[in-house]
């Protein structure tokens, strides 16, 4: 393989598992999946999440995400309806905190995890901003400052990752990142939790926690945005 390419499909893997690695909500319905249910259920969790990045992705391909930015109502409805989406979920992951005593020993066949993560997806503003953003960026040729992009990182790693865009080897890089992250986080929460199981309904309750906090900012945002 091209010395190049190499380098774009592995600085879009870095991108892909800096972008999906931040705690927020989607990581918070992986984490309940994972200690409540298992690995698979964790993993169909992240799934989720990423087939709303790749619905995104043929969308901003076809220049139809775009259109959110005509209507200036339809953000301030996704912050309301993400909103009171992950204040619902945070109920039902308190109710799994309380009942588990250890982990993956709820129920396989009542995970919901693909379903609440994908949902969440499509009414999450950020998701869409980024797909508006730094997605439409991905897919045009040009350059790309990939730390400047990512949460959380110091400005002063800003500059040191630029790779060329409109690459399809960045975009299999990206979403190979993502992948890379719903297959190891699962399995590093199962793999500790195992050793100590005690720990379970404390990751389960966090979970909630970060839904809940998430959820009423959400709200918040949104009902601004109304007024």
């Amino acid at each position: 393989m091209n010395t190049v390419i190499l380098t774009t499909v592995l600085a879009g893997v870095v991108f892909g598992v800096a972008l999906a690695a931040p705690p927020g909500p989607m990581n918070a319905i992986i984490a309940e999946e994972s200690v409540v249910r298992g690995w698979d259920a964790g993993f169909r969790a992240g799934l989720g999440a990423m087939l709303a990045d790749v619905l995104f992705f043929v969308l901003a391909l076809a220049g139809v995400v775009a259109v959110i930015d005509r209507y200036p109502v339809v953000r301030p409805a996704l912050y309301l309806a993400g909103g009171l989406l992950m204040c619902y979920f945070a109920v039902g992951a308190f109710r799994e905190a309380r009942a588990a005593t250890s982990f993956t020993d709820g129920d396989r066949a009542g995970s919901k995890g693909f379903r609440k993560t994908f949902a969440l997806s499509l009414t999450n503003p950020y998701q869409i901003g980024f797909w508006l953003t730094v997605g439409v960026g991905l897919l045009q040729s040009g350059t790309l400052d990939i730390f400047a992009h990512v949460p959380g990182v110091d400005a002063v790693l800003e500059g040191a990752l630029v790779v060329q865009t409109g690459s399809p080897a960045l975009l299999t890089g990206f979403f190979a990142g993502i992948a890379v992250w719903i297959l190891v986080y699962p399995a590093a929460l199962v793999s500790a939790g195992r050793r100590v199981d005690a720990v379970a309904p404390v990751v389960a309750a966090l979970s909630a926690v970060v839904l809940a906090g998430s959820g009423l900012v959400f709200l918040a945002v949104g009902a601004l945005g109304v007024i």
